[in-house]
């Protein structure tokens, strides 16, 4: 029986993903999101449209959900950082998706919920 850790790691190492919908975020159809799982730790790289570098930090909470902290520098020149917790899905073409809800630590306020599709390799 395949444990539901192996099943997060088989998901996202090594995947990148795409912004499906973040009405109130800073991150867009231009952001491609990638990700690395080491046993129960998450870490990852972000960049592409309004964001010129970002990176994530996290770790695995369960079957399918994870928490993540991250922080980026804007092509304005912003710093910015917040946290996430999101869950860990597959939509019906099979393809890996993620579901946050989140909210600004740092450099901006407020929240909101944003959703995630695997880009195809």
């Amino acid at each position: 029986m395949e444990i539901p850790l192996a099943q997060i790691r088989e998901r996202l190492n090594n995947r990148r993903f795409t912004v499906a919908g973040n009405a109130h975020g800073l991150s867009g159809a231009g952001t491609v999101f990638h990700y690395h799982v080491e046993e129960d730790s998450i870490w990852g790289t972000y960049q592409g449209g309004r964001i010129r570098m970002g990176h994530q930090v996290g770790r695995v909470t369960g079957p399918d959900t994870i928490e993540l902290l991250y922080h980026c520098l804007t092509t304005d020149g912003e710093i910015l950082a917040g946290w996430s917790r999101g869950t860990v899905g597959v939509d019906h073409a099979g393809r890996t998706t993620l579901m946050f809800v989140w909210g600004w630590l740092s450099g901006a306020t407020g929240g909101g919920e944003s959703s995630y599709v695997e880009l195809a390799a």
